[in-house]
């Protein structure tokens, strides 16, 4: 690899690879047309393309398979499978440190009882890192040192890097407490929605017996008065004394039942 791609990977904003190029609509249309005439149980890496593709016009060079997507699979039977963006290397099963040595080492900062209080060493952690912050901004304005010293703002830097390394691996040994501290909450959650959906169901419950209790009255509880009003005599005349009908316990049940 020369000295101009090694810059190219790891320049920030790098320029699009030099084989973007070929992925234009006619090649993807060719790929596609050599995989259906592909012989049945052949490899295309194999295939010789201008035999299947004779007929058609602006047929590459190069083979049209370095048009095929990356097999993942490949990557990750490796024993230790990664990727590589702008130069620098990544694990494919990316895992999180869980060790101050594994973000870089140095100095702790708080304490490594679990059973202690962190929060007040990572406020403390987290004013350090603002104010150290403050003091590389107002070291920009000065001018470097003649002799070969170590200059201020390094020193100041290299702070900043040990506070966040400390404040992130802080932070990361309490996420299963902050997890199970979730998931309580969420629960006391779903306890208090069940609760106060179990009282409104009682209270519907509720009116709904007195309601019942309310239109199951006996019929010793109703008077002749109101008997007389609820089943009238239509055929007799205006100037007739309706008579009193002749009613079972059962047909008032029946009554209050279908109200």
């Amino acid at each position: 690899m020369d000295d101009d791609t090694e810059h190219e990977l790891r320049n920030p904003f790098p320029s699009p690879p030099s084989h973007y190029t070929k992925y234009s609509s006619h090649n993807l249309k060719l790929l596609a047309l050599l995989k259906d005439r592909l012989p049945l149980d052949a490899d295309i890496s194999t295939v010789n393309q201008r035999d299947l593709l004779s007929d058609q016009k602006d047929l590459p060079d190069w083979d049209l398979v370095q048009l095929e997507k990356p097999r993942v699979d490949w990557i990750l039977d490796e024993p230790e499978p990664y990727y590589e963006v702008y130069g620098e290397r990544f694990p494919v099963k990316e895992k999180p440190p869980s060790t101050l040595a594994e973000l870089g080492g140095g100095t702790q900062l708080y304490s490594s009882n679990p059973a202690d209080d962190r929060r007040p060493t990572l406020v403390a952690i987290l004013k350090s890192l603002l104010v150290t912050y403050s003091n590389v901004i107002a070291l920009l304005v000065e001018s470097p040192p003649a002799d070969d010293a170590v200059p201020e703002w390094q020193r100041q830097v290299e702070w900043i890097v040990l506070l966040s390394q400390n404040l992130t691996n802080a932070a990361n040994n309490i996420r299963p407490m902050q997890a199970r501290f979730n998931l309580e909450l969420m629960m006391k959650r779903q306890l208090e929605l069940r609760r106060e959906e179990t009282k409104s169901i009682h209270a519907k419950c509720d009116a709904l017996e007195a309601k019942l209790k309310e239109l199951r009255t006996t019929p010793t509880e109703i008077s002749p008065d109101a008997l007389r009003a609820s089943f009238p005599d239509k055929t007799q005349g205006a100037n007739e004394k309706p008579a009193l009908l002749s009613l079972t316990n059962n047909d008032v049940l029946d009554w209050a039942e279908n109200i």
